[in-house]
Order: C-alpha cells, then structure tokens, then sequence
C-alpha cells in the first residue's frame, strides 16, 4: 500500500506500481457492497432498537405523507450549511407550490461561537425577511390555514405566523416540535447548543426579538426532501441528500421502532418517518475501505472518528480526498510524480480544491463521451438515446466504465485528438482553479488529475448506493442481490444535493452499483427524482402536520 507522503520509486516501472497501488485502495468490487449493505441493515436494526447507537435511526413523529392535494401558506427557515434561508411557501394543491426566499450568509464566528448569538441571528434573519416583503394581509390573518382543504382542522387560535424549521444536523426528536441536539456537523460547532431543543432556542431568540413568529414543527432535510418530493409526486418512501453532507429519512412501520417502548405513537401503529442520520454509519471504519487518504482527512477534521460515512462519499470531503492524493504525488522521492514538484496556495491549504473543482475536471472528460453500457439505443453506430435523454449529435462512444489503470501512463502522443483536446481542457482548469503556472502543468499531469477525481468520485457513488439498497432491503421492497418483484410500478426516492445533481456520471455510477445489489427488477423500478427545493417546501409540509396535530 502506497504511503501518504513522500512516495518512494526510482524508476518508470516502479511509478507505475505507485499509482496501481492508490488505483488498487479506491476500487471497491460487488463483494464489499454486499458487506456494507449487510452492516448498513444491522445497523439500521440496532438503531430502530436502542438509543445511542452512531446510526441513530431517530424517529420524527411525522406520520402522515402528504399527496399533493395540501394547501396552505407557511414560514420555513433552513438552517444546514453555509447560507441560511427564510422562505414563505404557498401549497397550492395539485402538486404545485410557489415559493419566495432569501438567503443570509452564515458567518465561521457564528458557526463556532456562542449559541445564542446563532439563534439570534437566525430571528433576525426572519424578521429582516418578514420586514422587507411582509406577508399580505390575505396570507397572514389569526388562521393562515383557512382554505377548503384544510376546513377540518382547528388550530390554536394565535396571532404567532407558523414555522417549521429544517434543522440539517443531528438531533434526538421526542415530539414533532422538540429535538434535542446531540452533534454539530457540516463545520459547525457553536457553543452550549449540544443537549438543548434547538425548537425552544430558536423559539427563545423569537421571542427577545418579540417576533411573532412560532416554531411549530422541527424537520430534517432529508425529511423535507422525502416531503417534498412525495407532494410533488403523490408519494415517497426515502428521501436521500447527496451534497455537502449525506442523511437519508425513509418510512418505518412504527411496529419496528422498537426503541420508542410504550410512547402513544407506538401504541398507534401505522408508520413514521425515521431520519437515519447515515452519515455516521460505521464510524469505527471496520467496513468502510478506509485508505491513507481518507485518514489523514479524518485526522485533520473538527470531528475525527465520527460521520465516517459522510467523509467517505459527501461534496464536502470529496475535494479534500483528492487534494490528499495529489499532494502525495507531488511530495513523491527521489522525484515528483506530477506538477514536476510545484504546488501552490489552493494545494496546500486544508480543503482548498472544492469538490465543485472536481466536477469540472470529470465534465471536462465527459464532454461529448458515451459509453456503451449506459446507452439505451444504438441506430447506425450512433447512440440515439443515453440516460433516458436523446445524445447530442457526434457524440464518441465508448466500452464500458472510463479506464483508469492504463490512461495516465500512456504516451499522451497516442491519444486521439478528442481526448487531447479535452485533457487541454482539463489542463485550463488546473491552471485557473488550482493555481498552479501553466508551465509546470503538462497533459499527462492534467491525465492524472482526472484519473485521481474519478478514483474519489466513483466510490462515493458507489458507497452512496448501499444505503438506498439498504433502505429498499429493509422496508421489504428488495433482497440483497435481487430476486423480489416490488408490489408497487415505481418506488419513488426523492434526493437533493449538489452531488447528485451536479456532479458528472453520479448518478448513473450509484444507479448501477443499486442495480448489482438489488437486482435488476427493482432497480428499473426505481424512481430517483429531485425533491424540489425539499428544505423550504419540506419544513412547510411539515408545519402543515403540525397544526393537524394540534401543536
């Protein structure tokens, strides 16, 4: 196994052994899948089970799934990353909703410093937002919730305009409103927060500012994506996020949520929503194929030994991964492997090449490339439909997965113009995102930063199937390898993120490792589609049950 740093070699031959090796540590073959998926069920089971396991399973008191009829105009805040928002949502039945935003900026002293200061500024960013475009009278009297559809219910007569708040890091929810905090994630750590109901800080920064705004229900945002998207298609059984972060939430039978013991939603049967919170599955790492790489991320991390999962397949990460392989390339003895021994700021600073760069790279590789075994139609050597989409006109196709082992070493003399032409693409990136001189970025060092991106890339996808497999598996829709014929036509996941929308081939590389673990009769039958906007529109839907619920 190839170190970290200071690779050793001392000639052509003994190079090549040094990439084969770091190739060798990222390849993940179905046997380990299978092993992941396994451990992914056994986690899933002892966290149904008990408390205070790493894979919380956490229930959410959300029990009903809304179809697309709902109606109604509610406040969402969504708080998650590096920009917070405040959104009013209107549902406007028929699976159709408007939407109006602002985003506010999250500044690193808020994101580590005192928790009340973050609460507040969470308060003021609502009432910043309520008084620069305050809600029309017609939209916010005593009842916000008077329409046809929602006739029947009867809420608390208050002045107080409802919220639900997406709250994306973990929490142990007790009621559809309360959550207590049991970890930062995402480069938070803000002070006095762990332990408390983030409902009743946020509902306390409310009400110093005399805001008339109550929070009335706490929702994660896969739980929103699995919302939204299940009001914009008529139904969903999990929702995923692939972006900065990973979770899934998907829906239980509360007769397998065993660790809810004699709780009244117990006694009520039926289902629930349980976020998994799989971002921390295996944090031991005794599955996960850990490699060098990957530790020194881990190390280096304001949170070693936890969400092991999300460091392994998260937009976040990804970036960092890479920089930690090309960093060992360029450090290689007696001589540099790439860049001819330069780095630069961007390389040498902790997370400074964005996963978004990567992104770049590998679309740079695509542009204009098929490959065989994702084309649906072949007419005349041409292929006429890719990815359920018409290809674009002249596009190359090629065999199979994109190489990795050989393209690196190959004499780029050899290569067909196409693939000069898009390596010199791939070259321009480096050059102005990585800052390195053009003089000391050739194409065979662009081949290798390609090469080092996909390596990263493709086991996040990879990794990422084993948890929609596992959920599949779990709620009876699935057995692992295949062989269940679903009783519904299409098994609806909603997802959102960054990654699963952006990133080059993501999709299409965990579609197919889904397929090598479930089988191809349930993963045709698979309906992965974007929860629009599942953080605004999740939190609304979710205040909606709320005051169904009385709250």
């Amino acid at each position: 196994m190839a170190p970290i740093s200071a690779l050793a070699h001392s000639d052509p031959p003994h190079d090549r052994q040094i990439f084969d090796d770091i190739d060798a540590q990222f390849q993940l073959d179905d046997s380990k899948l299978f092993k992941i998926t396994t451990q992914f069920l056994e986690d899933f089971r002892l966290g149904l089970n008990e408390y205070n396991h790493a894979m919380a399973m956490i229930p959410t008191f959300v029990t009903g799934v809304p179809n697309g009829s709902e109606t109604g105009t509610f406040l969402a805040l969504d708080l998650g990353g590096t920009n917070l928002r405040v959104c009013e949502v209107k549902l406007l039945g028929e699976h159709k909703f408007t939407l109006r935003q602002q985003k506010y900026r999250v500044s690193e002293a808020l994101k580590t410093g005192e928790a009340t200061a973050l609460f507040d500024y969470l308060a003021d960013s609502v009432d910043a937002f309520l008084t620069s475009s305050p809600l029309s009278p017609t939209n916010a009297p005593a009842n916000p919730f008077s329409t046809s559809a929602l006739d029947e219910i009867d809420p608390k007569q208050n002045d107080a305009l409802p919220l639900g708040l997406t709250f994306s890091f973990p929490v142990e929810q007790t009621a559809l409103n309360m959550g207590k905090i049991l970890t930062w994630t995402k480069g938070f750590s803000a002070k006095n927060a762990v332990g408390n109901d983030v409902v009743k800080l946020l509902q306390d920064a409310f009400d110093r500012k005399h805001l008339h705004v109550r929070c009335v229900a706490l929702v994660n945002d896969t739980v929103g994506a699995l919302l939204s998207r299940a009001y914009t298609a008529g139904g969903c059984m999990l929702g995923g996020i692939f972006g900065t972060g990973t979770n899934g939430a998907y829906v239980e039978k509360v007769e397998n949520i065993a660790k809810l013991g004699d709780h009244p939603a117990r006694k009520n049967g039926g289902y629930m929503v349980i976020n998994t919170e799989w971002g921390g599955f295996n944090n031991s790492r005794s599955t996960l194929p850990t490699t060098p790489y990957d530790n020194k991320l881990d190390r280096e991390s304001i949170n070693p030994h936890f969400q092991a999962y999300e460091k392994f397949i998260s937009g976040m990460y990804l970036g960092e991964i890479t920089r930690n392989i090309l960093l060992s390339l360029i450090d290689a003895a007696p001589k540099s492997l790439l860049f001819s021994g330069h780095s630069s700021t961007q390389l040498n600073t902790q997370f400074g090449l964005d996963t978004a760069v990567m992104s770049e790279v590998e679309e740079a590789w695509q542009s204009g490339r098929i490959h065989t075994s994702h084309v649906k139609a072949v007419e005349g050597g041409n292929a006429i439909e890719y990815e359920g989409v018409p290809a674009a006109a002249g596009a190359q196709i090629v065999a199979g997965e994109p190489n990795t082992q050989d393209v690196y070493f190959l004499d780029v003399n050899s290569y067909g113009a196409s693939d000069r032409a898009r390596l010199e693409k791939i070259r321009q990136v480096i050059v102005n995102r990585f800052g390195i001189d053009a003089q000391n970025v050739s194409l065979r060092d662009a081949s290798i930063v390609r090469w080092a991106a996909s390596l990263v890339a493709r086991r996040a996808a990879r990794l990422s199937a084993c948890s929609i497999a596992a959920v599949l598996i779990q709620t009876e829709r699935a057995k692992l390898g295949g062989g269940v014929t679903p009783k519904e036509e299409h098994i609806v996941v909603g997802v959102d993120g960054s990654l699963i929308e952006h990133y080059p081939r993501f999709n299409t590389r965990l579609r197919a490792s889904l397929r090598t673990l479930v089988g191809v009769e349930v993963e045709d039958r698979v309906d992965i589609g974007m929860a629009k906007d599942g953080s605004g529109v999740g939190a609304a839907l979710c205040a909606l049950q709320a005051i169904k619920q009385g709250l």
